[in-house]
C-alpha cells in the first residue's frame, strides 16, 4: 500500500499527517506503530485529517504506541497551518476529541491555538481516587537518589502531572517518566513534566509523553505546566515554557482558557510504502 502523507513539526515535536478528506486510508494499530517507528518513517504522533461539517476539519491523533490521544497542541497548530495554506484563511477551526479548537495564523510560521479551559477535579483528570490534585505527594528521585514529593495533576485534553523542582538537570526524565506514566493514581496513564521556574515569565521543562515517551516538545504539557505554575502562585497569566528546542508562549485569559503560541515547520510531502 502506497500512502501520500506529510511531515511537520512544532519545536521538533514531529508528526506524520495523513489527509483522509478526499481518499480514505484505513490503518491498523500495527501499521500506525510501524509508521511512527524511527527505524521506518518516524514521528511522535500520527495525525489523521477528516472532513467535518462543523469545522475546517476533524483531527484524530495517535501516539507512537498505536493508541489514540485525546489532544495534541503542537499537532493542532501544525495542521492549522497546513489547512491555512490550502484555504488562505488566517483563522482555522479544528474539531478534536477536546472539542473545536480555534487557531490563528500569525505569519512567519507562527501559529497560536486556543486549547481551552484546564480541568483540575480528580474525576476529570481522571484519577483513580479522590485526591488533592494540586499536590498528589508522589515521590520521585533525583540523580543523587534524593526524594522529591509533589505533582500537580491537570487535564488539558490529556492527563498531565507536573513536578516543580529547584534544579531541572538533577532529574532524569527517562528514568522517572515510565513509572509515573503508569502510576496507580492514573487509570488512563499520564504525561509527565519536570519543571523548573526560572522567573515569573519562564519555566524550563522536560517531558515524558503518555504513549510516545521522551519528546523534544509537547504543546499540551506546556499548557498544563503554565496553568500549574499559576495555580501554585509561581507564575502569572503569561509565561514562556522552554524546551531544549525552543519556547512556547502560553497565555491564560480572563476566562481561564489557555492559548499556546509557537513556531511550526514547513510541510514536507512524503510517500509511505506499507
Amino acid at each position: 500500500m502506497d500512502i501520500k502523507a506529510f511531515k511537520m513539526n512544532g519545536l521538533g515535536n514531529d508528526f506524520v499527517i495523513i489527509d483522509n478528506r478526499q481518499k480514505i486510508t484505513n490503518l491498523t494499530k500495527d501499521q500506525i506503530i510501524k509508521i511512527c517507528d524511527r527505524n521506518f518513517i518516524g514521528c511522535d504522533q500520527l495525525i489523521v485529517i477528516e472532513n467535518d461539517k462543523s469545522a475546517d476539519a476533524n483531527l484524530k491523533f495517535f501516539n507512537s504506541d498505536g493508541g489514540e490521544s485525546g489532544a495534541c497542541g503542537n499537532g493542532t497548530r501544525c495542521v492549522a497551518d497546513f489547512i491555512s495554506k490550502e484555504t488562505n484563511n488566517k483563522t482555522i477551526i479544528l474539531n478534536t476529541f477536546s472539542g473545536n479548537l480555534k487557531s490563528e495564523i500569525l505569519g512567519n510560521n507562527i501559529v497560536t491555538t486556543e486549547i481551552g479551559i484546564a480541568k483540575t477535579d480528580w474525576n476529570e483528570i481522571p484519577l483513580s481516587e479522590k485526591l488533592n490534585t494540586k499536590n498528589l505527594n508522589i515521590k520521585i528521585l533525583d540523580k543523587n537518589n534524593k526524594e522529591h514529593l509533589g505533582g500537580t495533576a491537570i487535564n488539558v485534553g490529556n492527563p498531565h502531572i507536573i513536578f516543580f523542582v529547584n534544579e531541572l538537570e538533577n532529574f532524569d526524565i527517562k528514568n522517572i517518566g515510565p513509572g509515573i506514566e503508569n502510576h496507580k493514581f492514573f487509570p488512563e496513564k499520564c504525561n509527565v513534566t519536570i519543571a523548573q521556574v526560572i522567573d515569573k515569565d519562564l519555566i524550563r521543562v522536560k517531558v515524558w509523553e503518555r504513549g510516545a515517551g521522551l519528546t523534544k516538545a509537547c504543546g499540551t504539557a506546556a499548557c498544563a505546566t503554565a496553568f500549574a505554575g499559576k495555580l501554585n502562585n509561581l507564575t502569572e497569566n503569561k509565561t514562556d515554557i522552554e524546551f531544549t528546542t525552543g519556547k512556547l508562549s502560553i497565555l491564560i485569559d480572563e476566562k481561564n482558557s489557555i492559548h499556546m503560541k509557537g513556531p511550526v515547520s514547513d510541510i514536507d510531502e512524503i510517500e509511505i510504502k506499507l
